[in-house]
């Protein structure tokens, strides 16, 4: 590496050097960055703390009611979370045809027993723009 040291009253100040050095240097700390990521993302993974979604689930996100995607990801009927999260089958079918808002509370338990974040359970608001 072809450095130039600038020194002010004899203490180095800067370093100068190629442009194409600085370039190589950049790409190497990307390439750290991605790395690690990879191997936090991996770790997230063994560990339970993150998961791999099938396309189709990630598909059906975008377009219907994300508690009824998860709810089937998951396996459970209506009944089944209902009676986990202490509501009744009729409050988990208005939550997913959009006819009822879950209190936060409601919503807690369900992102719970679901394994999400609440956020996920929340429909993104469209944009008007």
């Amino acid at each position: 590496m072809n450095v130039q040291i600038l020194k002010k009253d004899d203490v180095p100040e800067y370093a100068v050097l190629p442009y194409s050095e600085y370039q190589s240097l950049l790409e190497a700390v990307e390439m750290a960055d991605d790395v690690a990521a990879y191997r936090g993302a991996k770790r997230a993974l063994a560990v339970g703390d993150d998961e791999l979604l099938p396309f189709e689930v990630a598909r059906r996100l975008g377009e219907e009611s994300p508690l009824r995607v998860w709810r089937e990801h998951r396996g459970l009927t209506q009944a089944a979370l209902a009676e986990r999260a202490g509501v009744s089958q009729a409050a988990i079918a208005g939550i997913e045809r959009g006819k009822r808002e879950p209190s936060v509370s409601l919503l807690r338990k369900l992102a719970d027993i679901l394994h999400v974040d609440m956020d996920d359970l929340v429909a993104p608001i469209p944009d008007l723009s």
